[in-house]
Order: structure tokens, then C-alpha cells, then sequence
């Protein structure tokens, strides 16, 4: 390669000087730098934050945080083509804004005053033209070029704990995420369904089995779940993508009645994103053509009679189950019906003194707070003073309620409770027995991280 090496090149005439032929490319060797061929609109930017007051220089790009308080930045003095360019660098300049402020009597925009650039991710190019106008805006972006680092999306009542955004489905609905997280761990939601709880059944009824509970907790959502927590089995998991997810939530099943004759149902179940909570069996019992056996379920009806078989909870089954069993009913002198299975534990049996009381719930926090559902009905009784209680988490008491005919309470709206069962009037007493309480409906709830 041959080299020439001159002080100075200037034109044989005139003005212009040509290098290189068309097509070719001048490059500069490493290290070499150019003055007086003037700027093309780009600046070179520096590498160090700035967090405190700058003093600009014609041609320098800055990345400004202003995560601990607002910045400062004083201009060159203005001439013909100056450059000077900013970027918000931890995306706060919403929450402390960067001053710019111009030399002298130089303008900014036309006007000699400060300028405060205020809006979230945003950069500006700012450039010298004349005394007239002053510094010009060429350029200005608030577009922060950055995937989603956590999940965007709307549904149900929403609210926040901690760091965590939460989504409760009280009834139909719809979970739609906008836009999932880049990071894919963020994607693994924690969610909470609950099926309706099981009607209870009229005269000495069962208590009705408490809905399906299922639980997975994420990694990333702290909180404190339930023992019941699937996290992190494969088929319980969810991980969104950015779509529409429907959600139906179960509603609880009708308590019995003798008059009129009303045959009590299970519980409807619970479905989101391909799974399914059960509702929870009805309790057991004959009058209007039921049978005296409680119901399989989410958790299982407790039986009317010693020769009457529980009701099966986790029914379909799942890991881990979503319910337990419902309890046996007993004979003479007051015929105790079993109590409804509850998600934490099996419905407790009837007993020749009374009804047995319904299964426990089990707590989590998912909500932000802890709170028991899931609690199955308490069993009826041919005495009416002993009657069974609720389990913990919405079950609902066997009666006698308030006024005759006697009825059992209903199990808790959105804990998937069981109704409670039905006690005969006292021995003697003119009258029908009254009727079972219906189930509690079920609920969704969706947690993830949100920051």
C-alpha cells in the first residue's frame, strides 16, 4: 500500500477539494479524530451517569438518573449547529424531572427560561440554529425500548399487596392478559379456585361437602398459601400467555326441603385456564326423593343414616385432592347426620346425641390476608338442640335458624361452603321439618408480580 504524507491539501482551483472516487469510503486510522468537518446531527454519548448537575459540552450525549432527586443540566454557550442530547436512564423523570437551563441570554425554543423535561423514559436533541429561537427540540422520545419485564393484564376486582397485583372472580369473568413477561419465571401466576359448595338436606339431613379447593402459589408471589398448595406440579400450574383466559365460577347447590319437595343438589363447579375445581356433594338424606347417601365432590355430603355410605371428596381426583370426605350418620334416640366434608379435613360423623359438625376449611393468604374457606355444613338431627356446626371457612350451621320451619344456614358466598342439613322439629312438636341451606358459591383469585 503506497502513502503519501502532506501538511496541507488545497485545490488547484477554485474551492472545492475532491477525495476518492464515487462509491469509495475515507476512512479514519484507529485512534484518529476529525475537527472542522461540523457535526451531522448525532452526538457522542458519555458513558458515565450523571446524578448530579451537568455542564454540558457541544457534541455530548448524557444518560441523567434522576432516582434520587431531580438534575440540573447548564448549556454550552450557543452557536450555529451546537448539539447536546439527554436520556433518562432509570426511566424518573416523572417523579424528578431534569432542568435544562440555557447560557446567558441564549433561548430555548424562542424564549430565555429553563425547561423542565418531565415525562418517564424520555430523551431530547437539542440543537443551536440562531439568536432568534435559540436551542430546538429535534428530537424528543418517550418510548422506553424495553420488554415488559412482569405480566400486563385486566380482569375481575383488581388490587395490589406489596409488590403483587391480584384479580378476585366473584362470578363470571374473563382474566386477560395484554402482554406477557419477557422473563419467563414471571409468567408462572399463583391462583386460587374454589368449586360451590353442596346443598344440605331437609329432615335429620346431611351437611353438604365444601367445593373443590386447588391452590398453586408461585415462586414469586410471597405470601403464605394453604397446605393444599400444588405448586409445583405440572398440571397445576399456569403459565399466561397473552390472550383472553374465561372464568366460570361454580355456584353453591340448593338445600333440600320437605314442603315443598325440593331435592338438593351439589355444587357447580369452578374452571379456569383448563382446570377445574368440583362443587361439593350434596348431603345425604330422603326426603324429596334423595338419596340417604351424601354426594361425591369437590369435598364429599356427610350420610343421613348408619347404613347410608359418606359422600367421596376429591372427586375427580386430583394431587393434591381439593377435598375430603363427608361424615356417617348414627341411629336412635336423635339420628345424627354426618357433617359435610370441608377441604382441610373430613366432616365429622353424626352421633346418637346429634348432627356431626362439618369438615374445617383450610386458610390462605392469597387476598393479601388470611382467610379460611372451604368449610363443609354441619349434619342435622332429629333433636333440634343438637344440631352441627359449620366447619371453619363458610360452612354453614345445621338448623334450627331463626323462625319455624327451622332451616340450615347457607354456606358462606365465595368460600364454596357447604349448606348445613336440616333438623326435625322436637319430638312432638306439630309440623314438617324445614329445609336444608343451600351451598356457598365458589371464587377465583389470580396473584402475580407486578415490580
Amino acid at each position: 500500500m503506497s502513502e503519501v504524507k502532506v501538511n496541507k491539501i488545497s485545490p488547484r482551483s477554485g474551492t472545492t477539494v475532491t477525495l476518492g472516487d464515487s462509491g469509495d469510503t475515507i476512512a479514519l486510522a484507529t485512534g484518529a479524530s476529525q475537527t472542522g468537518f461540523g457535526r451531522t446531527g448525532t452526538v457522542n454519548w458519555q458513558t458515565a451517569i450523571k446524578t448530579s448537575t451537568i455542564t454540558a459540552v457541544d457534541g455530548e450525549g448524557y444518560f441523567v438518573d434522576t432516582n434520587g432527586g431531580g438534575v440540573t443540566a447548564n448549556l454550552p454557550a450557543g452557536s450555529a449547529g451546537a448539539i447536546v442530547a439527554f436520556k433518562d436512564y432509570r426511566n424518573t423523570f416523572d417523579t424528578n424531572a431534569l432542568t435544562v437551563v440555557p447560557n446567558g441570554t441564549d433561548k430555548i425554543g424562542g424564549v430565555n427560561a429553563n425547561v423542565s423535561f418531565g415525562v418517564e423514559s424520555q430523551s431530547v436533541t437539542l440543537i443551536f440554529t440562531d439568536s432568534t429561537r435559540g436551542w430546538l427540540d429535534i428530537h424528543d422520545s418517550t418510548t422506553a425500548a424495553t420488554g415488559n419485564a412482569f405480566i400486563v393484564a385486566s380482569g375481575g376486582t383488581e388490587s395490589t399487596s406489596g409488590d403483587d397485583k391480584i384479580h378476585t372472580f366473584t362470578g363470571p369473568g374473563t382474566f386477560t392478559v395484554s402482554t406477557a413477561a419477557v422473563c419467563a419465571a414471571n409468567n408462572v401466576i399463583s391462583h386460587l379456585m374454589i368449586g360451590g359448595g353442596g346443598g344440605g338436606q331437609s329432615t335429620r339431613g346431611g351437611g353438604g361437602g365444601a367445593g373443590g379447593f386447588r391452590e398453586v402459589k408461585s415462586p414469586a408471589t410471597p405470601y403464605s398459601a394453604s397446605p393444599l398448595d400444588g405448586y409445583p406440579s405440572a398440571p397445576n400450574r399456569v403459565t399466561v400467555t397473552a390472550q383472553a383466559y374465561p372464568i366460570v365460577v361454580g355456584g353453591g347447590g340448593v338445600g333440600g326441603s320437605q314442603t315443598p319437595t325440593v331435592v338438593n343438589t351439589t355444587g357447580v363447579s369452578t374452571t379456569f385456564a383448563g382446570l377445574t375445581a368440583a362443587g361439593g356433594g350434596r348431603g345425604g338424606g330422603p326426603e324429596g326423593g334423595g338419596a340417604l347417601a351424601g354426594g361425591d365432590g369437590g369435598s364429599g355430603g356427610g350420610a343421613y343414616n348408619p347404613g347410608s355410605a359418606v359422600g367421596s371428596g376429591n372427586t375427580p381426583p386430583v394431587s393434591p385432592p381439593q377435598g375430603q370426605d363427608g361424615g356417617t350418620g348414627a341411629g336412635a334416640p336423635n339420628y345424627g347426620a354426618g357433617g359435610g366434608g370441608g377441604a382441610g379435613a373430613v366432616g365429622n360423623n353424626g352421633s346418637t346425641s346429634g348432627g356431626g359438625n362439618g369438615g374445617a376449611g383450610v386458610s390462605t393468604s392469597i387476598t393479601g390476608s388470611s382467610v379460611a374457606r372451604a368449610g363443609g355444613g354441619g349434619g342435622g338431627s332429629y333433636n333440634t338442640a343438637s344440631k352441627g356446626c359449620g366447619g371453619a371457612g363458610g360452612g354453614g350451621t345445621a338448623s334450627p335458624g331463626a323462625g319455624t320451619p327451622y332451616v340450615g344456614d347457607a354456606g358462606s358466598d365465595n368460600t364454596g361452603g357447604g349448606g348445613g342439613g336440616n333438623s326435625n322439629l322436637a319430638p312432638g312438636a306439630p309440623g314438617p321439618g324445614g329445609a336444608g341451606g343451600n351451598g356457598g358459591s365458589g371464587i377465583v383469585v389470580i396473584r402475580y408480580k407486578i415490580q
